[in-house]
């Protein structure tokens, strides 16, 4: 009797250290982030724009919820899936993605329940999911990652603009298996500092770039994944060509991973004879009244 009821205790501690995530992450639906308004944004990219509002977002983050409470999550511990060989070992290599809105293209789709949009994927075969967790340009929390994570066994991705170490813990505490890190935003020995504590926390990591620049100071034994995106963040513009181009000079240790553009299966097959054997695709499915679906047509389709 006293064992069950210790056992009780502890599932309700669990439950509300949930509930209590949950609930903080709500603040940044609600609450508006004034960030450099009175700075001169001239000739800043959308990039250098999210960046400067997520740095001030982060150190609000890390007031309202302390390390030691991310470490308490009973997710924390969690035993996580590697995304790089579920893209190695399959097919199709589809990465899909949940994302309601974009800077490029405003509104995608704000009528999709998460867990539906999760669990749709999984039965649609995909390697893993995409989630976005920036609320200000994607409509995206951290919440949608905790209950994506309740929907489902893929590994996941949290989608977000890393620059402290801190969201880090958050990825873990609210049950990602893999972060992206943007080699656009951060130096070397950020990459290097974050990819590192990635590993010691059993996160894998995919490491975006936009160009050879950004490839060739990002190269390190501490990444998993390069995934290369295809959009010009100046001008908006997307080109296959990019991820074509820098193939040649991705170290085969790493699963290539091909992002933005990605709208048919004909894109997929030109590109895997380049070596890719991820593609993240999110505008294409959750544009539709039911990405699951879709989803697994496309797949059904490439294979």
């Amino acid at each position: 009797m006293e064992s069950q009821s210790v056992a009780l205790s502890a599932k309700f501690r669990e439950r509300m250290v949930l509930w209590q995530f949950s609930q903080i992450d709500m603040v940044f639906w609600f609450v508006p982030i004034a960030i450099g308004m009175n700075m001169n944004k001239k000739r800043m990219n959308i990039l250098d724009k999210i960046t400067l509002d997520k740095r001030n977002e982060v150190a609000l983050r890390k007031q309202l919820i302390p390390t030691s409470q991310l470490e308490q999550s009973v997710l924390f511990e969690r035993e996580t899936v590697s995304l790089a060989n579920n893209l190695r070992n399959s097919k199709s290599g589809i990465i899909a993605e949940h994302k309601r809105r974009s800077p490029s293209k405003s509104i995608i789709n704000n009528g999709l329940n998460v867990q539906d949009v999760a669990s749709g994927y999984e039965n649609a075969g995909v390697c893993g999911m995409s989630v976005l967790t920036d609320g200000k340009y994607f409509g995206g929390s951290l919440d949608d990652l905790l209950t994506a994570r309740a929907s489902c066994y893929l590994p996941l991705l949290r989608k977000e603009f890393i620059i402290d170490e801190y969201q880090l813990l958050e990825a873990k505490a609210y049950g990602a298996d893999v972060i992206l890190l943007i080699a656009a935003i951060l130096t070397i020995d950020e990459i290097k500092q974050f990819s590192e504590l990635a590993k010691s926390l059993n996160l894998g990591v995919l490491l975006e770039v936009h160009n050879e620049d950004e490839l060739h100071k990002s190269i390190m034994p501490s990444l998993d994944m390069l995934g290369v995106n295809n959009r010009n963040l100046k001008t908006f513009e997307v080109s296959l060509e990019t991820s074509k181009t820098l193939s040649a000079i991705i170290p085969d240790d790493f699963v290539k991973v091909s992002e933005s553009g990605i709208s048919n299966i004909e894109a997929i097959k030109e590109l895997k004879p380049y070596g890719y054997q991820g593609f993240l695709i999110g505008e294409n499915f959750m544009k539709t009244d039911n990405p699951g679906a879709s989803a697994k047509q496309f797949i059904k389709s490439l294979l």
